[in-house]
């Protein structure tokens, strides 16, 4: 996933950088003693915050089985969207302002990142579902997916909301790494290496199960605890297409 730190100079200073941030956070606080708290679930009585991103999967779901019966297609992510925008709205687990998300950081090909208000430890993206080419399924098994193999990392989908270009989108919540620089290549190759999986080309690795992409330096940080955090990777299923997805809709790939 483009997140955090995307397309930011590689000697860009990212701990300087994100310290502003956060003073501007405060400051923007203490003008605006008003701001909502972000967790109108837990205050309404609905579902955990845990239970919202099983809980999206079985509508989108339950869209592609519909629609599949009926049309025979399984082109169906716009419907998915947008029953999931009336499914976010009647359960509380819909965003109507991101600016209470925290303070607009970053944009890549597929996320808006926000530093949270609440949480110096927290980041917010916005995901646009762009590496779900016809439907939905891909973007469940990526979280799945990312959360199992990189857990010092991982997602939590805690709604969803719109961003700046009015496309709806899962939010979702991730640790902020306090990170000394990017990975270098290497040292992304050889930690992929030790996880199981073998390089197919640059910034792409495959075990078989899973295939990953844009495993690159402005994704991959290297920590000031000196471990690696791969923050924002595309994974698909093996044998899945997800290697013409990637290539269709990556401007990393459009780019040369």
């Amino acid at each position: 996933m483009a997140g955090s730190n995307k397309f930011l100079p590689f000697s860009f200073d990212y701990t300087k950088y994100f310290v502003s941030l956060r003073q501007n956070n405060i400051e923007e606080r203490m003008k605006d003693e008003t701001t909502e708290r972000l967790s109108p679930q837990s205050e309404s009585g609905e579902a955990p915050i845990n239970d919202i991103l099983e809980n999206a999967e079985a509508v989108a779901r339950r869209v592609f089985e519909s629609i599949q019966a009926l049309a025979g297609t399984e082109t169906c992510k716009g419907v998915q969207i947008a029953r999931l925008k009336d499914w976010a709205i009647a359960n509380n687990h819909w965003i109507s302002d991101i600016k209470k998300l925290g303070t607009f950081s970053d944009r890549g090909s597929e996320n808006e990142v926000y530093l949270s208000f609440e949480d110096e430890h927290i980041i917010y993206k916005l995901n646009d579902f762009r590496y779900s080419d016809d439907n939905l399924t891909p973007f469940f098994n990526r979280i799945k997916a990312h959360n199992e193999l990189f857990p010092e990392c991982q997602y939590t989908l805690v709604g969803f909301a719109e961003n700046q270009e009015n496309k709806v989108c899962a939010v979702l919540k991730q640790g902020f790494v306090l990170s000394e620089r990017e990975a270098l290549p290497q040292e992304i190759g050889d930690e992929m290496v030790r996880l199981g999986f073998h390089k197919e080309d640059d910034g792409y690795f495959s075990n078989g199960d899973y295939d990953i992409f844009d495993a690159v330096p402005n994704n991959v940080l290297m920590g000031v605890d000196g471990h690696l955090y791969f923050i924002d990777t595309i994974i698909f299923k093996s044998g899945t297409g997800g290697l013409n997805t990637y290539r269709s809709l990556s401007p990393r790939c459009s780019e040369k």
